[in-house]
């Protein structure tokens, strides 16, 4: 079983900066993804940025050029560093991990960490 547990959340000014961080336990199978989603009150989670196969990364239009997801291997947290933030980046974050182990597909969320942007 693999637990996914973010960190990193708070209340910033908009323009302000937060880096969240997602340490997984467990080690079972190999990574395929692994990734950043949020919620904000009333509206679907959406995809913020992910890293596929350990290498190329993928972010939301809305994100480009002011987030950056990094890792250094499959050992290490996940960050999501979020530059020049805005009100509407107001939502509940949530790590995400897509994984393969004995030919079947597994995937795990964390419970969520509020970042609150105020205008």
């Amino acid at each position: 079983q693999v637990q996914l547990v973010e960190s990193g959340g708070g209340l910033v000014q908009a323009g302000g900066s937060l880096r969240l961080s997602c340490v997984a336990s467990g080690s079972i199978g190999s990574i395929k993804r692994v990734g950043w989603y949020r919620q904000a009150p009333g509206q679907q989670r959406e995809l913020v940025a992910r890293i596929i196969s350990g290498s190329s990364t993928q972010y939301a239009d809305s994100v480009k050029g002011r987030f950056t997801i990094s890792r250094e291997n499959a050992k290490n947290p996940v960050y999501l560093q979020m530059n020049s933030l805005k009100p509407e980046d107001t939502a509940v974050y949530y790590c995400n991990d897509n994984r393969r182990w004995l030919g079947k597909d597994y995937e795990y969320w964390g419970l969520g960490t509020q970042v609150t942007v105020s205008s």
